[in-house]
């Protein structure tokens, strides 16, 4: 699929006075050759809501697609309020934020409960999550649920359980991620997993095409370069050329590496 956005996880591209910095995200995709860029628009450990960016208007007007990944703290499946709740404010906060700057989706991990919580709990605290957005409008962006690749009562590790979540969320619009590390990680058949994603959830709006450094079926999640893990290279063009949905990388390495992985995936995805 020669028209397939590919692109890249960048760094914020501001100073810690809000400036933009060095060009910013749309700087690093020209340097990159990329179609597209995923940033987080805040701190990814931190719970303050993200400002004005001040390169908006140009993000709002580049040809460049963008992504925006929520925090990694948020966790609205969580059956502690003091979790919970916060979460849903700055999973607000951030859909507001990403919506300002004309992203196409923001990324957010599915979460989990603690061990003595039934999974069932965290399924409907995700309904609810969408059901009380929906009463104040909706997000007003695509919210993209990416699967994880270990930790016990997660909500998106195992198919079966993106089954149950879907069931509950789907009716909402929400949208999915595909992490081909986290799929490898949590013992997923890449040769199918296209096939098996969608027979959940009925779509992929957005693939991690990630590589990883440890065996199928760790349970850990390291990335590693799209030609330097434990997963074969022509597996991972498989699920890119599979899915049809826009590649972001999230693959170690500076500008130069990352540009060749880019320009190596477009030519196996073209031939």
């Amino acid at each position: 699929m020669a028209d397939q956005l590919i692109g890249v996880h960048v760094g914020p591209g501001l100073t810690e006075d809000n400036e933009l910095d060095a060009g910013g995200p749309l700087a690093r995709a020209a340097e990159v050759d990329a179609d597209a860029v995923q940033v987080f628009l805040a701190d990814p450990q931190g719970w303050k809501k993200p400002l004005p960016r001040p390169d908006a208007e140009a993000l709002l007007g580049s040809d460049v697609a963008v992504f925006v990944h929520a925090p990694y703290i948020v966790n609205v499946a969580s059956t502690n309020n003091r979790i919970r709740i916060p979460s849903r404010k700055l999973l607000g906060q951030h859909a507001a934020a990403s919506a300002a700057i004309g992203a196409a989706g923001m990324v957010v991990h599915g979460g989990h409960v603690l061990a003595k919580d039934d999974p069932a709990a965290g399924v409907d605290n995700w309904r609810k999550t969408f059901a009380r957005q929906a009463e104040d409008g909706g997000f007003g962006i695509p919210v993209l649920i990416e699967n994880t690749a270990g930790g016990d009562n997660a909500m998106a590790r195992e198919l079966e359980a993106v089954a149950r979540l879907w069931e509950a969320v789907g009716e909402f619009g929400a949208g999915f991620v595909l992490d081909t590390c986290h799929a490898w990680a949590a013992g997923w058949d890449l040769t199918r997993v296209v096939d098996d994603v969608r027979a959940v959830t009925g779509r992929i709006d957005l693939v991690h095409l990630n590589n990883s450094r440890d065996p199928a079926g760790s349970g850990r999640d390291r990335h590693a370069p799209l030609g330097a893990g434990e997963i074969p290279l022509e597996l991972l063009v498989g699920v890119a050329r599979a899915a049809g949905a826009p590649v972001v990388l999230e693959t170690p390495g500076d500008a130069a590496g990352h540009a060749e992985e880019i320009s190596l995936l477009r030519e196996a995805l073209a031939g």
